[in-house]
């Protein structure tokens, strides 16, 4: 596309001139601890999106899931997110380790409003609340405490227009199946048995 095209935002007053101010209580609406309801909230979230960022600006999101209630809370200031067996990439962990600050997204299944927790993580390889977050039989070798800065609730806006748990708009085999993504960008080596093979009933049984 032609640069000449484009029409960019250089100038934060420009952006708020475009955007409007917020409102009092949506610019100020973060708080620097859990509450009750927060807690509440995690204790019955299976799914967060964490956000981090390294030393030279590259970005990570990585979806994690586990039963409702996997995030453990320590104290109103303190939480931790175990993980499970993935790809090894770790790009989220490599991250923290050179640029601390993340920022967590929990969802709660049918719900469209969403909490979000900014703060500053940390990796740990054991603690004594590690045996709390086996699942399965399966301790976790790594976990993400994170020192809560601030927390509040997304509107329920995005979800809403995107109608995400709406299940009459749902079209999964809209796009390709997850064994022909594989095979046409990660595993062209792998034949599509192969494949349908590997994400078939098995992949869902051996998680942890």
């Amino acid at each position: 596309m032609e640069t000449s095209e484009l029409t960019e935002i250089t100038d934060p007053a420009e952006l708020r001139a475009l955007l409007g101010e917020p409102l009092p209580r949506v610019a100020h609406k973060e708080r620097p601890c859990l509450s009750e309801i927060d807690r509440q909230w995690l204790a019955h979230s299976p799914f967060c999106l964490v956000a981090t960022s390294a030393a030279d600006g590259s970005c990570d999101v990585s979806p994690k899931g586990d039963p409702a209630g996997f995030t453990l809370v320590l104290d109103d200031r303190t939480i931790v997110l175990p993980e499970r067996p993935g790809n090894r990439r770790a790009d989220g962990f490599h991250n923290v380790l050179s640029n601390p600050h993340v920022g967590l997204i929990y969802l709660v299944p049918g719900r469209s409003d969403t909490l979000r927790i900014n703060g500053r993580a940390r990796l740990l390889s054991d603690a004594p609340f590690f045996d709390r977050m086996t699942v399965r039989g399966h301790r976790p070798r790594v976990a993400l405490l994170v020192e809560v800065e601030e927390v509040f609730y997304h509107c329920s806006k995005a979800f809403l227009r995107s109608e995400l748990w709406r299940q009459e708009t749902w079209n999964p085999e809209a796009v390709p199946s997850r064994a022909r993504i594989a095979q046409a960008m990660e595993r062209p080596e792998d034949s599509l048995e192969e494949l349908e093979r590997y994400y078939g009933p098995d992949y869902a049984r051996n998680l942890y």
